[in-house]
């Protein structure tokens, strides 16, 4: 899962799925990273952590990290939040199979679409709750898929 700073999008949907792969029984690696040195090393957004845990999700040990061109060997799919995002993840693919793992999340919903998740970060609590029911959904296909 790839957004811009790592402290809200991407971890609240990381958290999401590692929690759905768990209910399902599945055992998957899920990480999220950014692709903006802004956050590094801190924790999520407060209000993310807020509305993870009022939906059952413990983000809250998250620290924030980059995203690396390691994570193309470490990952089958990178999720991107927006259009930067996936600008961003796909400039620094090395080849085809790189940018054949990119896609938007929330194609899983709206396929081809390319829709952005909105990002949170200057909203206010309801604005993170949309955000994650739109990453809940994404992540319920995700499961699906497994």
């Amino acid at each position: 899962m790839v957004c811009l700073g790592n402290i809200c999008r991407s971890p609240l949907a990381a958290g999401i799925l590692r929690k759905k792969i768990a209910e399902a029984g599945k055992n998957v690696m899920v990480e999220s990273a950014g692709f903006e040195p802004y956050h590094v090393g801190e924790r999520p957004d407060r209000r993310a952590i807020t509305v993870a845990r009022k939906n059952g999700v413990d983000i809250s040990g998250h620290h924030a990290r980059l995203f690396s061109v390691d994570d193309f060997d470490n990952f089958d799919m990178i999720y991107v939040m927006d259009q930067r995002n996936y600008r961003d993840v796909t400039f620094v693919a090395r080849d085809e199979n790189d940018k054949n793992k990119i896609d938007y999340i929330l194609n899983l919903i709206h396929k081809f679409k390319n829709q952005t998740v909105p990002d949170p970060y200057y909203g206010n609590e309801s604005d993170f709750e949309l955000t994650y029911q739109l990453l809940e959904s994404a992540c319920d296909k995700i499961v699906a898929k497994l």
